[in-house]
């Protein structure tokens, strides 16, 4: 197995040299590469291949870093670096040598070659069309510096909301505006204080606490100052109204999107976007949002009704999480508090851990000793027959100058090569509360989605047997369905036969009682309507954003999301919502036009669990489909002939209706 990065000597200062040194190197053996005058799969592909692994192993835990450690010297080391990193990849897009290499493998190679080294070239052959390959040299130009900027402004976004976020607190020396609350949450607010020598608690706008006002908080105040910081983040509204105002590099960045699409021939971002995924045309994904949409507004105009009836009143956005609490609580006689004492998270993962092996036959292992890069960070080990196959760190709590959120990043990608070879390392990251001296980490049964959900992508990078890098794992996976292995695992927190597993009582040991277990079933498909249009409604934002945008008109955000809301939402919204601002998916991450891909991957999702709730929730065979057809294959497969191979048909959306509790 290659070496783990030393995460706990990797100094900013060296972040650069170590960038331009493999730069310098890479591109050496390109220009040997592309002096070849017969090139072939083995001699030319195989070693891009290998460039392509290298310099992956070299930024991974630098770019990591940045999101999990963001100090001063290492957001400067990384902005230093993102020009490099991106010219280089355009250079190499553009690079018509390279081109001209596969386009004579294909002509020239293609009978011996077998399906996945096919798919190797085919996908290249199609990135350097995306790339502008075909451009005259002044539009490759123009190309170049359009990705060039757009790389540090989306940089400087996600900057912007972490920046924005820390900068909010709330000091509070009352208790009594804490009513509600759960203990986990004041603690840390307590122990908050104490580090900045305040008295009372102090509040931070951090993912969990602000769930927990949201959520518990009997201060209506309290909950509106909270939601009011969250949804202005990095805005010209709110608490830090205009100091971190992302709204200036959305406009730019819109701009700059379209017209890179254009350079390539396309109407428009959302079109360019397409050009890798599962879903065809813009019409597709607008007829496949309306449909969700009118499938799921007569249900979630009846479960906005009923919340309001509960409260005696009508509700404003920052109440909805509240009463939805509260009236769940009443109508199941259970709460997401009342499940936390049931969640400890060294049980929850061992009970993941056993799912894994009872699916897929894999033990996992912790592995202490490894080099990391916070004290609390775990690396673990995955087996297979005994035989390690892979490794992933797990990072549970948030802090300060940890971005926010839950996701799973590649640390070394998988391959087998003919001089080498990697086994695959993920890292998995969440936003838990951190445990106290007296106490473990306690999880929400939604916290366990989360888990079970990154672990998800995590099984999908590490259980690939593809041996080329740019398709093993989640690679060259069309991105509207990179979410099905994630999203499928979310469903084994609602069996009764799993939650045994993962649930024992922080102090007595004892598993989630039956009747317990039947209330939180039945909490399954609570508000599900509501809780899909809010989704929805981003997701339609998002497209519409991309696909309608005019350069003559701008960005026109506001504009926008009002009218997807008129459409689409049945919670109204507050004035002040400047959600676009933090939007750091859409306008800092992989999902340009292509937010739909949670609800287009949900669809996959449901409907391959419902092979597994039609055979048994641990049947082998089911699993050993599922693994060969979906985790293995990486993007060497096409996503749809993937899921049909599984399913044996194409993706129906009724498991989903059901699931959720929609009427269809």
């Amino acid at each position: 197995m290659d070496a783990l990065p030393a995460f706990a000597h990797i100094q900013a200062s060296h972040a650069r040299e170590a960038l331009e040194m493999i730069l310098r190197e890479n591109r050496a053996c390109v220009s040997d590469l592309i002096a070849q005058t017969t090139p072939t799969f083995a001699s030319f592909a195989v070693p891009l291949e290998e460039l392509g692994h290298r310099l992956n192993r070299v930024w991974s835990p630098i770019s990591h870093l940045n999101g999990v450690a963001n100090s001063a010297e290492l957001r400067s080391a990384y902005n230093e670096c993102m020009p490099l990193l991106t010219a280089y990849t355009s250079e190499l897009g553009q690079n018509t040598a390279l081109q001209a290499g596969y386009a004579y493998i294909l002509q020239h190679e293609v009978s011996t070659l077998d399906a996945v080294q096919v798919k190797v070239v085919e996908n290249a052959l199609r990135d350097f069309r995306l790339a502008g390959v075909a451009l005259p040299a002044e539009r490759k130009t123009q190309y170049r510096q359009v990705i060039q900027n757009l790389s540090q402004l989306t940089t400087k976004f996600a900057e912007n909301v972490l920046d924005a976020g820390l900068a909010y607190t709330r000091h509070i020396t009352d208790f009594k505006r804490l009513e509600g609350l759960p203990d986990n949450a004041i603690e840390r607010a307590a122990a908050n204080a104490q580090e900045a020598n305040l008295a009372g608690w102090l509040l931070k706008l951090d993912q969990p606490t602000y769930q927990a006002i949201l959520a518990s908080a009997e201060d209506v105040a309290l909950r509106r100052d909270f939601y009011e910081a969250w949804v202005t983040r990095a805005s010209e509204l709110g608490p830090s109204a205009g100091l971190f105002d992302n709204n200036p590099l959305i406009a730019e960045i819109m701009r700059l999107r379209h017209e890179a699409a254009e350079l390539l021939g396309f109407e428009n971002f959302a079109a360019y976007a397409l050009a890798t995924r599962m879903a065809k045309n813009c019409a597709q994904v607008f007829a496949f949002l309306e449909e969700l949409t009118q499938l799921c507004l007569p249900t979630a105009r009846q479960e906005f009704a009923a919340l309001e009836k509960f409260s005696g009143r009508s509700l404003a956005a920052w109440d909805v999480a509240f009463y939805s609490e509260k009236l769940q609580e009443n109508r199941f006689k259970i709460s997401q508090e009342a499940l936390r004492p049931y969640f400890p998270l060294p049980k929850v993962l061992s009970g993941l851990f056993m799912i894994a092996k009872k699916l897929y036959g894999i033990e996992i292992r912790e592995r202490p000793g490894v080099s990391v890069w916070h004290p609390t960070v775990r690396y673990y080990e995955l087996l297979d027959h005994q035989q390690l196959v892979a490794g992933f760190y797990l990072d549970p709590y948030s802090r300060n100058n940890k971005r926010g959120g839950a996701w799973m990043d590649e640390c070394i990608i998988a391959k087998c090569l003919p001089y080498s070879k990697s086994l695959p390392v993920a890292q998995l990251v969440c936003n838990f509360t951190a445990p106290t001296s007296a106490m473990p980490a306690l999880l929400t049964h939604d916290e366990v989605i989360t888990l079970f959900h990154e672990f998800g992508h995590g099984l999908h990078h590490m259980l690939t047997r593809v041996v080329y890098p740019s398709l093993s794992g989640i690679n060259g996976v069309a991105w509207d369905a990179v979410e099905l292995p994630s999203q499928f695992m979310e469903n084994f927190v609602w069996q009764k036969e799993t939650l045994p597993l993962i649930s024992a009582h922080v102090e007595s040991g004892a598993p989630l009682p039956a009747e317990m277990l039947e209330k939180l079933l039945g909490t399954r498909t609570f508000n599900a309507a509501l809780d899909t249009l809010r989704q929805i409604e981003l997701a339609t934002f998002d497209f519409e954003l991309h696909a309608n945008f005019d350069p003559k008109l701008g960005a026109r955000l506001h504009e926008t999301i009002s009218s997807v809301r008129r459409r689409v939402a049945v919670i109204p919204a507050a004035s002040f919502n400047r959600v676009a601002a933090s939007f750091t998916h859409v306008f800092a991450g992989g999902y340009a036009a292509g937010y739909y891909s949670y609800k287009w991957a949900e669809v996959l999702a449901a409907d391959a669990f419902a092979a597994f709730s039609d055979a048994g929730v641990f049947d082998s065979c089911t699993a050993a489909r599922f693994r060969d057809s979906i985790l293995a294959r990486g993007g060497s497969l096409d996503a749809m002939e993937a899921f049909v191979a599984f399913r044996g048909r194409p993706p129906d959306v009724k498991p989903l209706l059901l699931q959720t509790g929609i009427a269809a």
